[in-house]
């Protein structure tokens, strides 16, 4: 199971990719960054990002809805599972993380527009984010 650092190399790889982080929504952490940042400066990328995915996270229009199926021991995982803003010159995708702890973790991905592809990015970034381990 790759780590932080590999996990955003294999993020780099993804065509439009430009730059990408694992951030702690909760704190505005970078805890890793690669690539470029769209302001110039990672760490206050990682605060802003953070700043969006902490309120799409404790939105109750987000919440969880309806009632758990049959087997199921209570609520699925968070409801939020990506939050996508589009600008002129690309997409920002930030993908929560998923741990066993009570996680407030998300990737960062800043693809450009015209070089990426939106739906591959997103499930790609899915699939990063469900093997990424966090230590």
């Amino acid at each position: 199971m790759p780590g932080i650092d590999e996990c955003l190399i294999e993020v780099m790889r993804l065509p439009g990719a430009r730059g990408a982080a694992v951030v702690d929504w909760t704190s505005g952490l970078a805890l890793g960054t690669i690539g470029e940042s769209p302001n110039g400066d990672h760490e206050a990328t990682a605060a802003e990002t953070a700043e969006v995915a902490r309120m799409a996270a404790e939105q109750p229009v987000f919440a969880q809805t309806g009632a758990p199926t049959a087997g199921s021991p209570g609520p699925a995982a968070p409801a939020v599972e990506d939050v996508i803003v589009t600008t002129a010159p690309g997409y920002h995708i930030l993908r929560f993380v998923e741990t066993a702890f009570d996680s407030s973790v998300f990737l960062h991905l800043w693809l450009d527009r015209a070089e990426g592809n939106l739906a591959l990015a997103r499930m790609r970034l899915g699939e990063i984010a469900e093997r990424l381990v966090l230590a």
